[in-house]
């Protein structure tokens, strides 16, 4: 043993106690005291913000979660919540969903990560299933670990495919939070402290066609090349914005008239959660690069990515398959594994004619209680298992969110737009939790309406 670390390690051996217990093996002086070390843990060594960003969690008793089953959290005490956040819709197909465990507790009975070297035959698999299941044409795949990742990829291919330097994107966008993808983003409030950052970017109207046509053509006729037109067919951080229906048509237009590359970030719209497997089909589009993640993982593994036209991936990438990225852990088998899965239970399931149905239900109640309290919400919005209700203002929805939370529902504001709640629970979510959301909301409603008074 490192004598040094001896106190490191008798600590780390009580995690791991905690770890392979089950929550009924845990005794009540046990549970407080992991409950008064993680919040102690997070504002001293992850960040001192957390809890008072979370005003959801920090205006109740610090609640620790622990276990999570179909649509629902469970936290350390085993009070069950229903998640209507869906880890901002990783949960597409529920969590710790059975199939897909198990699944990955298979792959990993035999390996987890790959040599990189050798060729691993999961990566080429999920691939082919990938240009299966997406429209047009797309083909050649890159497998990252986070959303932004993946969007990072697009914008450095874009630039590589077309010889491009220049990218638009739309106001209130969210790409992501590195550099590149923060760049693309839309919000004052993530981009500030950075600046100045990727340069020869310039943010559009969203929803406004003839606003990205007029900044593209500017932007050629005083000599400049435009690499990509990147646009979320959704926008979720800004609060669920629908573009007018042939706004992406009009776009992909647009872009092959320039010959700029139109890359869609599907990364929470994508694997079924607006009703359609992708939301660029609902608009009948195809982009040149599509770049995925949240759900893709099946809500057990993280993976994301890219999957492109054949014409992007240009000789200088098959020269160099490095040239684009090479990140350690993208693509790696166990991650796969659970995407393989994912895949094949979404189209077994029929998980996007789920979403679609079940996501009706709900915004038929959000919209009854958005008629019943108009001096509290200003609009219900969204398509599928993605909706976000509006308020008057930012403090009725921490209050709405609070009433919530209290009520053992938990949901979240969107990053960009703080004035909205957002609706994004598991397709797997009945018809009797989704009964028992809209009355607890109501309730929530009544209890914001009174304490407005």
């Amino acid at each position: 043993m490192l004598e040094k670390f001896k106190d490191t390690s008798e600590y780390l051996g009580r995690v791991l106690g905690y770890i392979h217990s089950d929550i009924s093996e845990i005794s009540d002086a046990e549970k407080e005291k992991i409950t008064k070390e993680t919040v102690d843990h997070f504002d001293n060594y992850v960040s001192p913000g957390w809890l008072k960003y979370r005003k959801s969690v920090s205006t109740n008793a610090a609640m620790l979660e622990w276990q999570d089953h179909d649509s629902n959290v469970t936290d350390l005490y085993g009070n069950d919540f229903i998640d209507c956040l869906g880890g901002f819709g990783i949960y597409t197909c529920g969590h710790k969903n059975k199939e897909i465990v198990e699944t990955v507790k298979a792959q990993l009975d035999h390996q987890a990560l790959h040599s990189q070297e050798l060729l691993d035959p999961l990566r080429g698999y999920l691939a082919k299933a990938v240009a299966q299941i997406t429209p047009g044409d797309l083909q050649y795949c890159f497998f990252t670990n986070g959303g932004a990742e993946a969007n990072e990829m697009a914008l450095k291919l874009a630039r590589v495919a077309t010889g491009g330097r220049w990218y638009v994107s739309t106001v209130n966008a969210f790409h992501g939070k590195s550099m590149g993808a923060v760049s693309m983003g839309g919000k004052d409030t993530y981009r500030i402290p950075y600046t100045p950052m990727v340069q020869q970017v310039i943010h559009v109207e969203y929803g406004n066609a003839e606003d990205a046509r007029k900044a593209i053509k500017n932007l050629i006729a005083v000599g400049e090349k435009v690499a990509a037109f990147i646009v979320e067919p959704v926008q979720g951080e800004a609060g669920i914005i629908i573009p007018p229906k042939g706004y992406l048509k009009e776009i992909r237009a647009i872009c092959d008239e320039y010959g700029v590359a139109m890359i869609c970030d599907e990364i929470q719209t994508g694997m079924g959660r607006t009703g359609h497997m992708w939301r660029c089909e609902g608009e009948d589009v195809v982009p040149d690069i599509l770049t995925f993640g949240k759900a893709f993982g099946g809500g057990i593994m993280p993976i994301t990515g890219l999957i492109c036209r054949p014409p992007m991936w240009t000789e200088q990438l098959v020269d160099n398959p490095w040239l684009l990225g090479s990140p350690t852990f993208g693509g790696n088998p166990v991650c796969c594994s659970a995407a393989i899965a994912t895949i094949k239970y979404m189209i077994d399931h029929d998980i996007p004619g789920v979403c679609a149905k079940k996501g009706a239900l709900i915004k038929e109640g959000l919209d009854k209680l958005a008629a019943k309290y108009p001096d509290l919400i200003d609009e219900v919005r969204g398509i599928g298992l993605m909706l976000a209700m509006e308020f008057k203002t930012s403090e009725i929805g921490y209050q709405v969110a609070t009433g919530m939370f209290s009520r053992k529902v938990i949901t979240a504001g969107t990053l960009v737009n703080a004035k909205c709640i957002r609706f994004e629970p598991a397709s797997v979510i009945t018809e009797e939790q989704i009964a028992q959301v809209l009355q607890r909301l109501d309730e929530s409603l009544a209890d914001t309406r009174a304490a407005q008074k």
